[in-house]
């Protein structure tokens, strides 16, 4: 099946999906509530990795909307992309990288997204002048990377892909791009098409490397399909890394997420960063996990990881930088910061007393006000 014709064919009704699920009457009825919110998609080979037995299923709670959403606890934008917006689609939060957001679709509309403001909705904060975003790109040359996000970029036609790929490498001081992409995971088959990947070996050579950071959050998503696609990439001179996210019901055990990094190593992507769920409207309720939980999750995965498959660091992406979650000792939970907006915190450390029910350093902080 053609990767468009498989697009086409997603479930995004509930209609669509009783054929597989049952829905009790009252919560369908709360369930229609949550995709006129925030739509649902879901490729038919995503569908497929559910395991419809089990009501706890971690592929199901990643794709299916949740009467959970309805708690709308949170904030839409968790990590100030508003107030680092350049224009409509281009984001320069680090002096380094600039940031595009080349589409609002994906493959699957994952329900802890923390992008679930615009994905699948009417948004003016995608690319809509793509040569203005090449002008502000190649008029800064601090900036020596473009990370190419969305939505999903490559469930964009190829020729707007290579589009991109041909602008960027044209700037001189660009020395690498990145794709961020979850169609690994969710539509393998995308990866089977010798077009796009004809695209990939023109634009990865030797001299500036082309990356895709992959999205897997659970060895289940590991799959031949997955495997073929991620293969298919290597051949074509692509490199790859893959960003989790710590999310309740899905990953948060050390024996699952030491599993999935460790496969990730194996089938050739190396673990990068595992997220802390940020507090997103509608998600952090049921997704997030308490940070000082994560870090004696990540400690205790690591345990059981190689060398290359416990690389990743464990990443709090706040308004203010990436921060990374470096542990605790004596009842304190030590950050450093790995990125930062303001460059005279780059490499700083900071400590927070230890707090339960924490989930971002913005609750650390209100505790220690209110003490």
């Amino acid at each position: 099946m053609p990767e468009h014709k498989e697009l086409e064919e997603n479930i995004s009704t509930l209609q669509q999906l009783k054929k597989h699920a049952t829905i009790p009457p009252q919560v369908e009825r709360q369930l229609e509530q949550v995709i006129q919110i925030h739509p649902m998609r879901i490729s038919p080979y995503y569908l497929s990795l559910i395991d419809w037995n089990d009501p706890n299923d971690p592929i199901r709670k990643m794709a299916l909307p949740s009467i959970e959403e309805l708690n709308v606890d949170g904030v839409y934008d968790t990590s100030g992309e508003a107030e680092n917006t350049k224009m409509p689609g281009l984001q320069h939060k680090y002096n380094e990288t600039a940031l595009i957001l080349a589409t609002n679709r994906c493959a699957v509309y994952c329900r802890h997204c923390f992008r679930k403001r615009l994905v699948g909705l009417p948004t003016d904060e995608i690319l809509k002048r793509f040569e203005e975003a090449v002008a502000y790109v190649a008029k800064h040359e601090e900036i020596n990377n473009v990370l190419i996000s969305g939505g999903d970029p490559l469930v964009l036609k190829n020729e707007i892909i290579e589009r991109f790929l041909e602008a960027l490498s044209s700037i001189k001081h660009i020395q690498f791009v990145r794709i961020g992409s979850r169609v690994p995971v969710t539509l393998p088959r995308r990866l089977f098409d010798q077009g796009i990947l004809a695209i990939f070996r023109k634009y990865s050579k030797s001299e500036r490397r082309l990356y895709i950071v992959t999205h897997f959050n659970h060895p289940r998503e590991i799959t031949p399909q997955s495997i073929k696609a991620i293969n298919n990439l290597i051949k074509s001179g692509v490199l790859l890394c893959n960003q989790t996210v710590l999310l309740r019901g899905v990953n948060d055990d050390p024996e699952t997420l030491a599993k999935l990094m460790n496969r990730l190593a194996s089938i050739g992507v190396t673990p990068y960063y595992v997220f802390q769920c940020r507090p997103v409207k509608r998600v952090k309720h049921h997704f997030q996990v308490p940070i000082c939980e994560g870090v004696r999750i990540v400690e205790k995965a690591k345990e059981n990881c190689s060398g290359i498959s416990k690389r990743f660091k464990y990443i709090m992406a706040h308004r203010t930088g990436k921060i990374e979650i470096l542990g605790i000792l004596n009842n304190e939970v030590y950050f450093k910061y790995h990125q930062a907006k303001d460059r005279k915190n780059l490499g700083m450390m900071f400590k927070r007393p230890v707090n339960e029910q924490a989930g971002w350093l913005d609750d650390f902080d209100l505790i220690s006000e209110l003490a």
